[in-house]
């Protein structure tokens, strides 16, 4: 079984005492995310509050636990990892039953045994669907084409709040056959809004959800000429929505998809371009050429 990560003074009622520890671990390792981000999106990124909130986290924890939690990070390593369907999401290891067990019951917070991350059942899960539909990235592999299709672009969208276009988007999704529950989607895409904004300048937004596990790093997006109030830093109107379906095992590379993307749509000419898309195939073929170098 994998180390479990003990502190000092352990009572009897371990399982009421490490529940609010992971979920706190949990939430430190949103804000962090959330933190990195900012810093891939927005060139003048505002990251006092975030980096309050982060540090107020981190010394809520018990020290063990925090400085287990920090050697992660430094590797570069999400510190903490849901298990799904027996594995390590981290690093894709299938973990021994009777971990998962440990784990599951969570009287006291698992290492995975292969790459040291620290390990959690979810209360919810997001999978994929088990039968993946053959029109699932299986014509073109370079670009973005890996990560996306032109069954997920979606036009000058008639939503009118930003709520009202991110279930749009995760209907699509769902109905395309890229996750299993369109409205737990729908509600984790709102749950991470909550924390900061994922709107960025330039009329940008990049809503996401980690942890959907079962498959690969997945894109949609869609276009608003009239502009969505979507808690932009600049105040302004956001026209250009990228929603990213993320696996724990990508939230590396998600920023450099995130970095490839501003980039690219910072430039006016292609924003413009793409909102003057009317069908979903010419959106694909303008994301695809404007992306050609920046996302490889």
């Amino acid at each position: 079984m994998g180390r479990p990560v003990t502190h000092k003074n352990e009572d009897v009622d371990r399982k009421d005492r490490m529940k609010p520890i992971i979920n706190h671990l949990v939430q430190l390792q949103e804000l962090i995310e959330a933190r990195a981000q900012q810093e891939a999106s927005l060139e003048n990124a505002q990251l006092s509050q975030l980096n309050e909130a982060i540090q107020t986290l981190t010394k809520g924890l018990p020290e063990t636990i925090s400085l287990q939690f920090a050697r992660l990070q430094k590797k570069g390593f999400v510190g903490i990892v849901p298990i799904a369907n027996g594995v390590c999401t981290g690093c894709g290891m299938a973990i021994p039953v009777s971990l998962a067990h440990a784990v599951r019951a969570a009287e006291q917070i698992y290492a995975c045994p292969n790459c040291a991350r620290l390990l959690y059942s979810p209360a919810t899960a997001l999978p994929r669907r088990t039968a993946a539909p053959a029109r699932r990235f299986t014509e073109q592999k370079v670009g973005i084409s890996r990560f996306s299709s032109p069954t997920l672009m979606i036009p000058n969208s008639a939503a009118k709040t930003r709520d009202e276009l991110l279930e749009e988007i995760c209907t699509k999704l769902d109905a395309e056959g890229f996750v299993d529950d369109g409205k737990k989607l729908y509600v984790e895409s709102l749950r991470r809004e909550a924390i900061v904004s994922t709107a960025v300048d330039h009329g940008l937004a990049f809503p996401h959800v980690r942890g959907v596990e079962g498959g690969g790093l997945t894109l949609a997006l869609a276009t608003s000429k009239k502009g969505i109030k979507f808690g932009s830093p600049d105040k302004k109107l956001t026209r250009l929505v990228f929603f990213v379906v993320i696996p724990t095992a990508a939230s590396a590379f998600y920023l450099t998809l995130l970095s490839g993307l501003t980039a690219t749509f910072r430039n006016k000419a292609h924003s413009e371009k793409i909102l003057e898309a009317e069908t979903p195939q010419q959106m694909w073929k303008l994301l695809s050429s404007a992306t050609r170098t920046t996302i490889r």
